[in-house]
């Protein structure tokens, strides 16, 4: 067993040198003392907008710095082990074992973040949901997909700020956006977009008959503000209106909401999160930068996106992934065939395997 060990901690060696030259370790490092130094400052929180600034890009950082040094003093605590095993230490052995166990979560973790490498990965995200054709039905499962995201971005201790929210005629809801800030929500969130499928025995039909229900799910990068993007005064229709909220949050008595229309791309965007309809159009030309930016990506990357430009139908054939609870449960994603069975855990917010299951192949 002790030369398994051996061999082991070899292995995991390479792998960490190789790491550490992949996700510039030494740079990172650089960074973080400089970020901890300004945060030391006497003027730091002067700036809260900097300041949180700091402390976001900091945490960052940490998400790649630390489970490079936890697995290195793993290691090195492993190695002590042995060598105590060799000398006849009783438990030893099983100790350097159950360190490298240890290493080896680590290095999952940190394989994560080496998948997190595309050029908005680290940023925010704007996050939309869209309810397909199916009226009541699929504004139940846009609403139970917006708390599935909102467990998700509590997990990872991620904020999420409703930029507009549409309630449906009944119940759940049309459509939401949403701004998800934190640490790589970008990164982890860009594999949820595309079309997701619900199957099961539906709640609103007397007859208790299986219905398949669609929602579109929408995600874009939030983008700094010097990304160059023109967008010309005329190409805009700007309409205003009354604020709603689901459970009555952010209702206002005056038009502050505010919608912007591109009418070359027919890309829609809205928000209501301010009282302030200048905030609200500060915050909506924002996001509107951020998916013409993204539109104009796909096409150099010419990709045919379903959610802009011609949508195409939010129906069958276009789902990236099922949720099916009739006649079995499982949750299956056809793009890396990933599948989980345990469907509540997934509408709980557990949606790491697919984002690592499309992580991987996207790296491929």
């Amino acid at each position: 067993m002790q030369d398994e060990l051996k061999t082991k901690i070899t292995d995991f060696r390479e792998q960490l040198s190789e790491m550490e030259g992949y996700l510039d370790i030494a740079v990172k490092r650089k960074e973080l003392e400089v970020l901890e130094a300004e945060a030391t400052g006497p003027e730091f929180w002067n700036d809260q907008n900097k300041a949180q600034a700091n402390i976001s890009a900091s945490k960052s950082i940490k998400m790649v710095i630390d489970p490079f040094e936890a697995i290195s003093a793993g290691l090195d605590d492993a190695e002590v082990m042995l060598e105590l095993a060799e000398a006849g230490e009783a438990e030893a052995l099983s100790e350097a074992a159950s360190e490298l166990a240890k290493v080896e979560r680590s290095f999952q973790s940190l394989e994560m973040q080496s998948l997190l490498g595309d050029e908005f990965d680290g940023n925010g995200a704007y996050l939309a949901l869209h309810a397909g054709a199916g009226g009541t039905e699929s504004c139940d499962w846009a609403d139970m997909l917006y708390r599935m995201f909102t467990r998700y971005a509590e997990r990872k201790e991620f904020k999420a700020q409703i930029m507009d929210y549409q309630a449906g005629d009944e119940a759940g809801i049309k459509s939401v956006s949403l701004l998800v800030s934190g640490p790589y929500a970008y990164g982890l969130l860009k594999s949820e977009r595309g079309v997701h499928r619900l199957v099961r025995i539906s709640p609103f039909d007397s007859q208790s008959r299986r219905h398949t229900s669609f929602v579109a799910v929408d995600v874009t990068p939030e983008i700094d503000d010097d990304i160059e993007i023109e967008i010309i005064e005329s190409d805009l229709r700007i309409d205003t209106y009354r604020a709603q909220g689901a459970g009555g949050q952010h209702v206002n008595t005056t038009d502050s909401a505010v919608r912007i229309v591109h009418l070359p791309t027919g890309t829609v965007v809205q928000c209501q999160a301010e009282r302030s309809q200048h905030k609200n159009k500060a915050a909506a030309m924002k996001m509107l930068k951020a998916r013409l930016y993204e539109r104009e990506q796909d096409l150099k990357r010419q990709v045919v996106d379903q959610l802009y430009g011609d949508k195409g139908e939010i129906a069958w054939g276009s789902q990236i992934r099922s949720y099916v609870m009739q006649p079995y449960t499982m949750v299956k994603d056809h793009r890396t065939d990933e599948q989980v069975g345990n469907i509540q855990g997934v509408l709980d917010g557990n949606i790491d395997p697919f984002i690592e299951a499309y992580l991987k192949k996207s790296r491929q």
